[in-house]
């Protein structure tokens, strides 16, 4: 599933090409995705110039004169900048044709992402109004963490992955910034101390910025808009390295489920 650092680095590889591009055609293959695609996305957009693009979460906000294209990738969600006349495949649901002859092409094979349109305030759409803190931005700090998390009961890799409280911090990462804090998956969030939480935020932000740096992470079909994969899976410590030896102490790395998510961990650094 893509993350925020892959989305991240999709946004980054179309801002600028799509900045100013005044949009020609919408071609909707198949609306059925996670929610239908409006029958009146066409006519919201024709005409309509992408004056910027930016993320909330693992959202890309494409902000228009009148409104704004929300677009999420989902399980298996890809955008493809592309000349206009590239053949279709299989799984390519939706065309976004410019002035300029460039397509930006929605691949889902899954088919749980979303191409949402709206004209109100986009910070108050209903998928987006309860989000959490950005980790990247000067707010999201240990202290915030650790308010939140006073009587709660929940796994800290849980509340972490938590929407509410941070957006983006998905399995992969949350493997991983943990492993970085040493700070065992498992541990009930209300018992971490202040201090422990502000090496998890700094960890957090750590591991999503090299991530963003790299491209994000590709482990089997994430392709940036040019058809680039990312390059984090091999800076992965922890995550999807079940019984190999831990870079730090040597002691095989172990998983278990938990929350219906495969989550690895060393029991020795992460006591």
């Amino acid at each position: 599933m893509p993350e925020l650092p892959e989305v991240e680095t999709i946004r980054r590889s179309i801002a600028l090409p799509l900045q100013g591009q005044i949009i020609k055609a919408v071609i909707v293959r198949e609306p059925r995705l996670r929610w239908s695609v409006p029958n009146t996305l066409t006519a919201c957009l024709l005409g309509q110039s992408i004056q910027d693009i930016q993320r909330r979460g693992k959202y890309l906000l494409f902000q228009c004169e009148q409104g704004h294209l929300l677009i999420h990738l989902g399980m298996s969600g890809n955008l493809r900048l592309l000349p206009a006349k590239t053949p279709v495949k299989k799984h390519d649901h939706l065309d976004i044709v410019f002035h300029n002859e460039l397509c930006l092409r929605y691949h889902d094979p899954r088919r749980f992402g979303c191409v949402l349109w709206t004209s109100d305030p986009v910070s108050q759409h209903p998928l987006l109004m309860n989000l959490g803190l950005e980790p990247l931005e000067p707010d999201f700090t240990g202290d915030y963490l650790y308010r939140l998390a006073q009587q709660r009961k929940v796994p800290i890799k849980t509340y972490i992955m938590n929407s509410r409280i941070v957006v983006g911090v998905g399995n992969i990462y949350a493997n991983e910034s943990l492993f970085l804090a040493s700070i065992h998956p498992t541990k009930p969030s209300g018992q971490i101390n202040l201090e422990r939480y502000q090496c998890l935020a700094k960890s957090i932000q750590q591991v999503l910025s090299t991530a963003i740096e790299s491209g994000g992470t590709t482990l089997r079909d994430f392709m940036d808009s040019a058809g680039n994969p990312g390059y984090f899976k091999p800076l992965l410590q922890i995550y999807g390295r079940t019984g190999q030896p831990c870079n730090q102490c040597g002691n095989p790395i172990q998983q278990q489920q938990l929350a219906q998510r495969v989550t690895y961990y060393c029991s020795t650094c992460q006591g």
